[in-house]
């Protein structure tokens, strides 16, 4: 159809299904499609009308999707991580000497796109690594097939204990971990990084690992022996300080990083090499606030890259920035970027259902905010609290107090 994508291409982008970035073959899967989505053109209501109803129907579906795949836009929090990711993974991995390599923690709360900006950063190192390497692998053997991994990313299982987190990475590149006692497992972890190249590791919500069982001692033994192998640890999870991981760790005010002893692990696995101390830089990922003049033009700037993603075919310029929409969504969403992002792609789905085809205060009354979901750990914070149980009410000039009047002489 006119002023749209051929219908077969938009089939394709629509029933393609969404890789799972925590295998090899899904993270290389991710990494060299995450940007080929096309939203769906702009059309006027009067372009809209011109199409044929079978061209409506396509062009309507195309815009759902694009409401489900709002880009991911740069903001001033995640700007502050994705510096200092970029510029771990960049300077360790050029180095040659058995050098300490610090890693990174990113905490934060749920919905705040920790994992979004981590992942993003982590691919863009990929793509400019294997290109600074012809998609090889610098540090090959010869004679063996090792697929090159300059990435690892592992989702900590929800409940996951050490072995679970080991083999969560061990699956990662599809080794063989049955059977495996948990120094045995971390020793092949330790192999499967060196074999495949691998410069990152990024383990995705890691606070899954309780601090209170029994087997927290091993929990420790754990996050410290990652840390003694030649990679960048990247350590994403909600709460990192209130968890318990950085417990045994102390804050070192003169390089303002946390450091953690080596594990009791490389003493028994071959690590002996790198049992040096391992340090971390902590960044949080906050959400945005709306009390300085700064933020608040840094939420208005949010806001508007988000309109200019929307297709709804009666959207007037500053639908989302203008009059008391900007304070209507901070409440709506305290800020949390994921929330804020329901909140717009459910109205406008309500927005094209009942033809109303713009976002205003009394639609998105109507959308209730509802985070199940099975893939993430209430009871880790991963899920965040939803400023109120139902949409604010809305606001009504506020009545003089009247209290200090002179309402004359009390009658007799």
């Amino acid at each position: 159809m006119s002023h749209a994508i051929p219908e077969s291409d938009l089939a394709e982008a629509l029933l393609r299904q969404a890789p799972r970035r925590d295998t090899y073959t899904g993270w290389q899967k991710w990494r060299t499609s995450r940007r080929s989505f096309l939203p769906a053109p702009k059309l006027s209501l009067a372009e809209w009308r011109a199409l044929s109803p079978h061209e409506r129907s396509l062009y309507d579906l195309h815009r759902t999707a694009t409401h489900v795949h709002l880009p991911l836009q740069e903001t001033p929090m995640s700007l502050k991580v994705s510096r200092l990711v970029n510029r771990r993974l960049r300077n360790n991995a050029l180095k040659t000497r058995p050098s300490t390599r610090a890693g990174v923690m990113v905490t934060g709360w749920g919905y705040q796109g920790k994992t979004e900006t981590v992942c993003e950063v982590a691919a863009a190192f990929e793509d400019a690594w294997l290109a600074l390497h012809d998609h090889l692998n610098p540090n090959t053997v010869d004679g063996v097939r090792d697929l090159h991994a300059p990435v690892a990313y592992v989702q900590t299982p929800v409940t996951a204990k050490p072995k679970g987190a080991c083999q969560a990475i061990l699956n990662f590149f599809g080794a063989e971990n049955r059977r495996l006692t948990l120094p045995q497992l971390i020793r092949q972890v330790a192999d499967s990084l060196d074999d495949h190249g691998t410069q990152a590791l990024i383990l995705d919500d890691i606070t899954r690992l309780r601090m209170h069982r029994a087997d927290d001692q091993d929990t420790l033994d754990l996050i410290r022996a990652l840390m003694s192998m030649n990679v960048t640890l990247v350590l994403v999870g909600v709460d990192i300080l209130g968890s318990g991981l950085l417990r045994q760790g102390h804050w070192d005010a003169s390089t303002r990083q946390w450091v953690m002893p080596p594990s009791s692990h490389t003493r028994v696995n071959g690590l002996e090499a790198t049992q040096t101390e391992r340090r971390f830089d902590l960044v949080e990922l906050d959400r945005f606030r709306y009390t300085t003049p700064g933020q608040i033009t840094a939420f208005h700037d949010h806001l508007a890259g988000l309109e200019d993603s929307l297709r709804l075919l009666k959207a007037e310029p500053g639908m989302l920035t203008s009059g008391t929409m900007p304070e209507y969504l901070m409440r709506r969403t305290d800020g949390v970027v994921g929330l804020l992002e329901r909140l717009v792609e459910d109205g406008c789905q309500e927005a094209m259902d009942s033809g109303k085809e713009t976002l205003d205060e009394d639609l998105l009354d109507e959308i209730i905010l509802s985070l199940d979901d099975p893939d993430r750990d209430a009871q880790a914070g991963e899920i965040p609290s939803i400023p109120g149980s139902s949409p604010p009410p809305r606001q009504h000039k506020a009545t003089r107090n009247t209290v200090l009047d002179d309402r004359g002489p009390a009658a007799g």
